[in-house]
This record gives structure tokens, sequence and C-alpha cells, in this order.
């Protein structure tokens, strides 16, 4: 079974592992390193926007939840490539979704790069709709939205 909590200082070490071989991958699909590898994770745990998901006593995967004025951020969710398959990715963002609602937020948004299509594909099949694509320090973004319906 699984568990998402929030991030502890000492879970910083496995976060940081797991960025870097979640994003790995994606290096020579868009040119660099994609912007989650270059987070400063320790300062993103101890202000409280850092969720792990545990699996079998591992690390399987990590959200990254940044509040704005009346959306939420997705900033970042991945799942170790060990783990994939699984559906944890799904849980991790209905498990944002719920947080965003149970905040009080109207949506969740979030952005990916335009290179990533298995991600917008994804994110579409969960309910999120593209508003725009843009370029952002030095990457093709892909923005989407997903409206929150307060139960």
């Amino acid at each position: 079974m699984s568990d998402i909590r929030l991030a502890q200082r000492e879970d910083l070490a496995a976060v940081e592992a797991l960025v870097t071989v979640a994003y790995t991958q994606y290096i020579p699909l868009i040119g660099q390193k994609p912007g989650p590898m270059g987070d400063d994770y320790s300062a993103l745990i101890e202000k409280r926007c850092v969720y792990v998901l545990s699996s079998e006593n591992k690390l399987a995967g990590m959200l990254v939840l940044l509040p704005e004025d009346d959306t939420m951020l997705l900033d970042n969710v991945a799942v170790h490539p060990d783990m994939q398959g699984r559906g944890y990715g799904r849980a991790l963002i209905a498990f944002a979704v719920r947080r965003s609602i149970e905040r009080g937020f109207k949506a969740i948004r979030l952005y990916t790069n335009e290179a990533m299509t298995g991600n917008v594909r994804l994110y579409e099949r969960l309910g999120f709709v593209e508003t725009h694509r843009a370029e952002e320090k030095g990457f093709r973004r892909v923005y989407m939205t997903k409206p929150l319906v307060s139960s």
C-alpha cells in the first residue's frame, strides 16, 4: 500500500535522488536539465510544500504544491522510474487536487515541457485543459489548468 505525507527534513536526500533519477531521462529530449532538477528542495520542505509517496518502505514519488492567490500550482510531480505504471502519478495528482479543494482554491494549475507529450496526455486525461504555451526560463512550456469544485 502507498502513503502520501508531508516531507520532513530527513527526506531531503531521498527527494533529491528521486528528482534526479526521474528527470535525467528528459535531458536528451529537451537539451538541458529539466527545471525541477534545479529546485531547492531543502527550502521547499522547510516551507511545507513537498509531499512524498512511500511504497514498500521506499520513496516512490513526490510532489510540490505552491499556493498562489486563488490557484494552487502543482509545481512538480515525479515517480521513480522503477515504480511507474502502478498508478502512483495519478494518486499524487488526485492528492494534489483534494488538498487544493480542502484549502479553498478555485483551480489547480501546472506546466510541463512541450517535449514531454506523454505528460500532456496524462494531464488531459485527468481533467487538465491547456491554457497556453510559452517560453519561460529557456523552456518551451505547456500551461494547463483544472477548475476545482468543492463538495
